[in-house]
């Protein structure tokens, strides 16, 4: 079993707050702060400090709860093997993207099964990587820009990202300037979802950015979006597949082409590997 050292140290991870991770654990304020000491002298380093009158976590306080975050998931991929039960339980995370146009298919053949059981969540990029982090989720399909060093990963696909248009807008079929984009009504995702992320990157490539738009419009739903994006409303970007399947005119922009992955993503060392091949069933994994 994980120490309850540790238990105390996740808690106060989670809540950065000694007091509220003390009612949480039904111990006394005192009680956690007896524990983090005991950490903090067993691995000789200083776990938490106050800045003012907020906690923040130091760099070792880092290693150890990705550390002590793998030990937890470790532990309960043992209990199930010492049982010997299959994996009927999976807590999978997707983007908005995928979750529209890559992942249903595998859901249900998942779920046709009546012994299996399924909590699928879809968010954005940096929420899922934040419940990935907490493993709340044993892993996401995302197609957004992550830290390779820190996460698991696997190549599920690459995908070409490109404008969209209505069938009757100037763009349709064409390839344009930044110069011309920069005139056009950008309908775009939120902050924090990947595709606005590999958008604000390439525009930052051409030292411009969504605010040089003549206008910009967010919106987190991707079916309002394309929905807009038919009417004439405004323009966007997807990945070519959503295209596709919305029947949306495409467009690029002039010396850039972008080709994103989609990424099963986890906490490395987890067993995550096993678990996204009894969900994909015959997938295979993609050549590079």
């Amino acid at each position: 079993m994980i120490d309850f050292r540790l238990e105390t140290f996740l808690s106060v991870c989670d809540t950065m707050n000694y007091r509220k991770s003390a009612d949480l654990l039904h111990i006394t304020q005192p009680a956690v702060t007896q524990h983090i000491h005991h950490l903090e002298k067993t691995y000789n380093c200083k776990l938490f400090q106050y800045e003012g009158r907020r906690l923040k976590k130091t760099k070792a306080a880092s290693i150890l709860e990705q550390y002590a975050r793998t030990m937890k998931v470790n532990e309960s991929n043992m209990m199930r093997q010492l049982q010997k039960s299959e994996i009927t339980e999976l807590n999978i995370g997707v983007t908005k993207t995928i979750a529209q146009c890559i992942i249903s298919r595998y859901v249900e053949d998942f779920i046709k099964c009546e012994d299996n059981k399924l909590l699928l969540l879809e968010d954005n990029t940096e929420h899922l990587l934040h419940l990935i982090d907490e493993c709340k989720l044993d892993f996401a399909l995302i197609e957004g820009i992550f830290d390779k060093n820190k996460y698991g990963h696997m190549l599920f696909s690459e995908e070409p990202f490109v404008g969209v248009c209505a069938s009757t807008h100037p763009f349709a079929g064409r390839e344009v300037t930044v110069a011309q984009l920069l005139e056009q009504t950008l309908i775009c995702r939120e902050s924090g979802s990947g595709t606005r992320a590999i958008l604000e990157n390439k525009l930052l490539d051409c030292n411009e950015s969504i605010s040089h738009f003549k206008r910009s419009i967010c919106i987190s739903s991707f079916a309002i979006i394309l929905d807009y994006v038919k009417k004439d409303i405004g323009i966007s970007f997807v990945y070519e597949v959503l295209a596709r399947q919305n029947g949306l005119a495409t467009f690029t922009i002039q010396n850039c082409q972008i080709q994103r992955e989609f990424n099963f993503v986890y906490l490395p060392n987890t067993g995550a590997e096993e678990k996204i091949h009894h969900f994909m069933q015959g997938w295979n994994v993609p050549s590079r």
